[in-house]
């Protein structure tokens, strides 16, 4: 029995890919199909990084298609990842080997958002992704610890080079300052120009993300913040506690009062469980983060336990999804990795790397 590409196309319309929640057809990531005799094979490039599930993505495909086209032979599906940039908020200046921005905020601190970031942006390198971590928390930067790096980077006295570990680039103020007991007595200007100079002033090379994890909080310094760093979107850190979605919903507001768009939320600590007996228990209330996505119609990316090894990983400076990469902790880091890079394929892309500058000049 003989069939073509539209029946290839047909067959892939009725199968729904986990990540996206759509048709593997419907978008542009079907290419390159080829028929030779009974055999098929075609390419699936992905907008988002997926590396630890292509085998399951190829075997779900493969297997659809043998059982939708009777009389088919060998199927080779080549799975694949691309992602590319997409646009920020009306006038930010882009940033220099930078695709995407991710700001992972919170309303207030003490939520996990520091320990949130450093795993979903691992959670993208784990997946394939070029990734970089920016900690604008000035006041209190926690990355340099929770990464394990210390020391200064290099420069050339024009721009730094990020420091790296676990697979990411990195920068923060605390690579800078001499000691971890110096605190920053800064006012708000000062603040912003810091983190306008580490964003800008760092030779971060060809990332697809870089996540930057920004101070707790909802006053003039985040705001400047949310204005100058030209986010691609953001995502809300918070617990189930009524206090902490307060806040939230404060923190979820200035970002579309500067119009970025909200990715989604994570709600942290959704549950404890005892590391004695593993009961598991929801000591900060059940269902707030679910609450707050229908109100604010967004999305609720995932939900983290309170666990200590969560604690413990991350102080010792490897965080969960590089301690513990095949854990269910680290899963869930992945799982809600991959619907935030999911989340951005799916917004408009930015065009403005594809015209050329236009030179004017006497000859």
């Amino acid at each position: 029995m003989s069939f073509s590409e539209a029946d290839v196309q047909g067959a892939l319309k009725n199968l729904i890919d986990p990540n996206t929640r759509k048709d593997f057809a419907s978008g542009k990531s079907l290419k390159n199909i080829k028929i030779s005799g009974n055999d098929v094979s075609f390419d699936l490039m992905l907008g988002y990084p997926a590396q630890s599930v292509w085998g399951e993505i190829r075997a779900t495909v493969e297997a659809h298609l043998k059982a939708a086209l009777p009389g088919v032979g060998n199927v080779n599906a080549n799975v694949t990842s691309k992602v590319v940039s997409h646009a920020v908020q009306h006038g930010a200046k882009l940033v220099d080997g930078v695709k995407n921005i991710i700001a992972v905020a919170s309303g207030k601190g003490g939520v996990g958002k520091s320990t949130t970031a450093v795993n979903i942006a691992l959670a993208l390198a784990a997946e394939g992704a070029r990734v970089g971590m920016l900690d604008a928390d000035i006041y209190g930067p926690s990355q340099p610890t929770m990464l394990g790096i210390s020391g200064q980077p290099a420069t050339d006295g024009t721009l730094m080079e990020p420091m790296t570990n676990h697979g990411l680039q990195a920068m923060s103020i605390g690579f800078l300052i001499a000691n971890d007991d110096t605190p920053m007595i800064w006012r708000g200007p000062m603040v912003t120009q810091a983190l306008d100079q580490l964003l800008r002033q760092t030779r971060w090379d060809d990332l697809d993300y870089l996540v930057v994890d920004l101070p707790p909080g909802t006053g003039d310094i985040q705001l400047s913040l949310a204005q100058q760093v030209p986010v691609t979107g953001a995502v809300i850190v918070t617990t189930p506690q009524d206090i902490a979605l307060m806040d939230a919903r404060k923190g979820l507001k200035m970002f579309e009062k500067v119009g970025i768009k909200i990715v989604g939320i994570v709600e942290n600590m959704s549950t404890h469980i005892c590391s004695k007996c593993g009961h598991e228990e929801h000591i900060f209330g059940a269902g707030g983060g679910e609450k707050m996505c229908a109100d604010y119609n967004t999305e609720l990316l995932g939900n983290l336990p309170l666990d200590i090894r969560i604690r413990e990983q991350t102080d010792s400076g490897k965080p969960t999804v590089v301690a513990d990469p095949d854990g269910n902790i680290a899963k869930t880091y992945k799982q809600i990795a991959r619907r935030i890079a999911v989340k951005i394929a799916e917004m408009s892309q930015s065009h403005s790397t594809v015209f050329p500058k236009v030179v004017v000049q006497n000859t």
